[in-house]
């Protein structure tokens, strides 16, 4: 199997990974993954044993917290990239990639920590708006991960307007493309997205469980280091491929966060209670536009833009 780098039109792509292949010739990393430290159930030394047996390299991308990024540096025959997944004040997730331990330690120090929430899986005080600017106080790189999926925490939700939407896309670098934790139809939509931005693409499994490794990775032709990796992504010559994990998978992984965020519960019903309405709201206003289209269509009437009215 051949992974040619040079043919953009195949940068993303929806296929079981061959690592042992790819691996051969590629700095072949899977960009989001959970550990402890977060709501992921496998320890640093257990996922830096097995990105090793993969040959691959890992970035742990724990929620509100740096502890497991930090300690995977130790392991230096492991290729680690520095990385946070921030929670924002409307519960919609980003990542950060960092091209030092350091800057990501001084980040979650100054610009995360001082605005946590009641516990790491809580929302921080910050608008999205906020995390991307501080971020870019250091050398960085600025994902929105799974920015389509079933629930609130992806970015393309009914929290934002289409309009805030646009200018936030327009202040990060990229978009996760591949997620093997997200459904197929919204991995589809995440993927167009990242063509029409033409930003940088990233894929990670967003594994929580060690059998999670390296269904998504990310890959580049260059040197197996954090900088030479980092560049490429933000440069756009990388590569994502991988696949969503079955059902089975889904629901351990769903189990295993459930008791994670149990601590979290009261945050986490207002924030779906939130989206809900928001979504039900939406939706509905849509379907009485759409009715009023089409009686008056029927009726052979022009419709009247809703601003305009009559003073008597």
């Amino acid at each position: 199997m051949t992974y040619a780098v040079c043919d953009n039109t195949q940068r993303i792509r929806f296929e079981k990974p061959d690592l042992a292949e790819m691996t051969k010739n590629y700095t072949v990393v899977d960009l989001h993954f959970h550990s402890r430290h977060s709501d992921g159930s496998n320890s640093i030394e257990e996922i830096a044993h097995y990105a090793r047996e993969l040959n691959i390299g890992i970035a742990i991308t724990d929620h509100n917290a740096v502890d497991g990024a930090v300690e995977i540096d130790a392991y230096k025959d492991v290729l680690s990239i520095p990385g946070i997944e921030v929670t924002s004040l409307e519960g919609a997730h980003i990542i950060v990639y960092f091209y030092d331990i350091k800057s990501l330690q001084q980040f979650y120090a100054h610009e995360v920590q001082p605005f946590m929430g009641n516990d790491i899986m809580s929302s921080t005080t910050l608008r999205m708006e906020e995390i991307i600017t501080r971020a870019r106080h250091y050398r960085s790189v600025v994902i929105f991960p799974h920015p389509s999926c079933a629930v609130y925490t992806g970015v393309c939700n009914t929290y934002f307007t289409e309009a805030r939407r646009q200018e936030l896309f327009k202040m990060v670098d990229g978009v996760e493309v591949i997620n093997s934790g997200n459904l197929k139809k919204q991995n589809l939509k995440c993927a167009l997205l990242g063509f029409n931005l033409d930003k940088a693409i990233t894929g990670g499994s967003d594994g929580h469980l060690l059998g999670h490794m390296g269904k998504v990775v990310t890959y580049a032709n260059c040197r197996p280091e954090r900088r030479a990796f980092l560049d490429a992504v933000k440069k756009k010559r990388n590569k994502v491929i991988g696949k969503e994990v079955n059902l089975f998978r889904k629901m351990t992984a769903n189990g295993f966060k459930l008791k994670s965020n149990f601590r979290n519960r009261t945050d986490l019903i207002e924030k779906n209670i939130k989206y809900g309405y928001t979504l039900i709201h939406t939706k509905s206003k849509a379907l009485q536009e759409n009715v009023r289209r089409n009686l008056n269509v029927k009726l052979g009437r022009r419709i009247k833009p809703k601003s305009f009215h009559y003073d008597y």
